[in-house]
């Protein structure tokens, strides 16, 4: 059974990946508002209904704005560690909290989720790999340096949401004040576009059949930028870059397909509807 991989929206402004297997999905993290996570997973052709979780990386608001009212709304249980709970502005449901621990997976249906750290400026940070029929997809953004956790996980995936955040040379000639450009740089700020290519090149699995670039700054980088830089060392990898504005394809990560990018319809899911760009 394939898995189906979308961004919702990735960026400093709000970030919101989907991952699911027809059956049962979960978000990593809810950083736009409920009703407009509900409006792009319409236009997607992903039911609500099948989000059997929430998953939080970290307290920053970016990644957790949306979601208290999607969780009460939609009687999603959101898995966030205590510390970053604790650290966060939000008031959920205490009857949908659920704990995790890093390395410890969770199992929702036929969804493996594993937790590992990772190195951020924030409470408790995590990441997160999705598994199911021996397909995996992971997400891996907001980290400043990479480390032996990431580099492990990232070897096991088929796809992956990797951060590629900032162009050295736009930001040090950039207008962001030194304060910022040092925390963006630090161990636990954001990797660059060389760091986050130097990460896929040295640990990419041979498996790897997509790669969507993630959280670019909008002051920092431009998306032509990244993909040129990444599409050069391909090798066979799909290489997108992820929109702050808008939802991205929903893509299908099938390994025993002829055709591995194949974006194929889920139950119900209207394909005349002109929702995904060209490639």
């Amino acid at each position: 059974m394939p898995l189906y991989i979308a961004s919702l929206n990735s960026g400093s402004n709000g970030n919101c990946y989907y991952i699911g297997n027809g059956r049962e999905a979960v978000l990593i993290d809810a950083g736009i508002s409920c009703r407009e996570t509900e409006r792009r997973m319409i236009r997607l052709g992903l039911p609500l209904r099948d989000v059997k979780a929430i998953f939080i990386t970290h307290e920053h608001t970016d990644h957790t704005r949306g979601a208290e009212v999607l969780s009460h709304k939609h009687a999603i249980p959101v898995y966030i560690t205590e510390s970053t709970y604790r650290h966060s502005r939000m008031n959920l449901d205490q009857e949908t909290v659920r704990s995790f621990s890093a390395g410890t997976p969770v199992s929702l249906g036929d969804l493996l989720v594993t937790p590992f750290p990772k190195m951020h400026d924030a409470s408790e940070p995590h990441s997160f790999t999705v598994s199911a029929g021996g397909i995996t997809a992971g997400v891996f953004t907001d980290i400043g340096e990479s480390c032996p956790h990431v580099a492990h996980h990232l070897g096991q995936c088929h796809a992956a949401f990797l951060e590629a955040n900032y162009d050295e040379a736009m930001l040090e000639n950039g207008r962001y004040p030194p304060h910022l450009k040092k925390r963006i740089r630090g161990k636990e700020g954001h990797l660059s576009n060389d760091q986050s290519l130097e990460l896929f090149l040295k640990h990419r699995s041979t498996a790897m059949e997509l790669l969507v670039l993630s959280h670019l700054s909008a002051e920092n980088n431009t998306p032509q930028r990244v993909f040129d830089l990444f599409s050069r060392h391909a090798n066979g990898t799909r290489i997108v870059i992820a929109s702050r504005y808008e939802e991205s394809e929903l893509f299908c990560v099938d390994p025993a397909d002829s055709g591995p990018y194949v974006r194929k319809p889920l139950p119900g899911y209207n394909w005349e509807l002109p929702l995904f760009t060209t490639d």
